[in-house]
């Protein structure tokens, strides 16, 4: 079990209560997310930034019934965005077996919800340049921000797809040990 946490206009959203029960997560490869809900030239669209490496993505244009079912638009959304990335199909397994249940909790990290602001300025202004939330170039642009640098809780800048990929050497070479 993981945690997805949210800001309180997306708990609302939900239909959540401000501080939903949630369980302890256990351990995990990639850990938990933050999520918030943006809007885009008036379609509500999720964002998603992992805590560890800012990897981030956006599921665009949902409806309130497919927000409310928001560990599959992640679980989905994910697994696509890490094949696109070019990580193997065992690897991408992997981490969405971890995935399997997610409970939803309040947000709780400031310097991350920083990054998600940050990310969500970012978004609207690349995603109404490219047309709007239908534009086939959304891929690309989720692509384009998890090449950008991202300054990291110590002050140093990283690159959301450099720490992502760090993780995944790291996992895999204590496999093979």
């Amino acid at each position: 079990m993981q945690l997805i946490r949210c800001t309180a206009k997306l708990l609302r959203e939900l239909g959540l209560p401000r501080d939903p029960r949630h369980e302890e997560p256990k351990f995990s490869f990639l850990g938990q997310w933050h999520a918030n809900l943006i809007h885009i030239n008036r379609r509500k669209c999720i964002l998603f930034v992992n805590d560890r490496t800012l990897f981030n993505i956006i599921v665009p244009d949902l409806s309130r019934a497919e927000i409310r079912n928001l560990s599959e638009q992640f679980t989905f959304t994910l697994s696509c965005v890490l094949a696109s990335e070019g990580f193997p199909k065992n690897v991408v397994e992997k981490v969405m077996s971890e995935y399997e249940q997610v409970e939803i909790a309040k947000s709780a990290d400031r310097s991350v919800l920083g990054s998600v602001n940050d990310l969500a300025f970012h978004y609207k202004h690349l995603i109404l340049g490219a047309g709007g939330v239908h534009s086939w170039k959304v891929p690309d642009i989720t692509r384009q921000l998890n090449r950008m640098p991202m300054l990291a809780g110590t002050r140093n800048s990283k690159f959301p797809i450099d720490e992502l990929r760090k993780l995944f050497a790291v996992q895999s070479n204590n496999a093979r040990h």
